[in-house]
């Protein structure tokens, strides 16, 4: 049997298909010139060769231009910068004001008016006797009485609560009392000659 050549099927499109690479001539006239030019699209790189006018930097396995370096340098430090002012490093050192000197004179005598002394306290004691739990103005008063004589229970809020009583606790410890938390008769005493002395 012969083996036949079927002839191409005219509807084939072979645009799909991949051209041929293109050749040089041989012939010193033409050498270096494509034969077909028409299908020369890119041209071959050189990948050792460096963009004209730029030196190149290979960091971290990536090529920068010297360009790209000085950006992400400015960059770099604009940030170092803005965490110093962040810091408070630019605000400068604050001077101190120069010491004022008073000159006193010498009083000269002359009418003077003397007030008299106030014999009331400025804090007053409970008028009642209180224990934990107890509310109200009258532990309020007891809070701010505590305060006066260094031993604060905290803001005074009305509550007879354990900051309260601890506070009463220490009193009573200062003053030799029985230490229970409660403002009985003798430690409403105690608060009142304290508050009064």
């Amino acid at each position: 049997m012969e083996a036949r050549k079927e002839p191409r099927d005219p509807g084939y499109d072979d645009w799909f298909d991949e051209p041929e690479p293109p050749t040089e001539t041989q012939s010193g006239a033409n050498r270096g010139i494509y034969e077909d030019a028409d299908e020369v699209w890119v041209l071959p790189e050189d990948e050792d060769a460096q963009p004209l006018g730029q030196r190149v930097v290979v960091v971290a396995g990536r090529t920068l231009t010297m360009t790209q370096v000085a950006i992400i340098a400015l960059s770099l430090l604009a940030v170092f910068f803005a965490i110093l002012a962040a810091a408070g490093v630019f605000n400068g050192a604050k001077t101190a004001a120069p010491p004022v000197t008073v000159q006193t004179r010498p009083l000269t005598p002359t009418a003077q008016t003397s007030t008299p002394a106030s014999t009331t306290p400025t804090t007053e004691a409970p008028a009642q006797t209180l224990s934990p739990g107890d509310t109200g103005s009258q532990v309020k008063v007891l809070q701010r009485a505590l305060a006066a004589l260094g031993f604060s229970p905290g803001k005074p809020d009305g509550d007879y609560g354990p900051s309260t009583q601890v506070a009463v606790e220490r009193f009573q410890v200062a003053k030799g009392l029985a230490e229970d938390g409660v403002v009985g008769p003798a430690t409403l005493n105690a608060l009142q000659k304290a508050l009064a002395g």
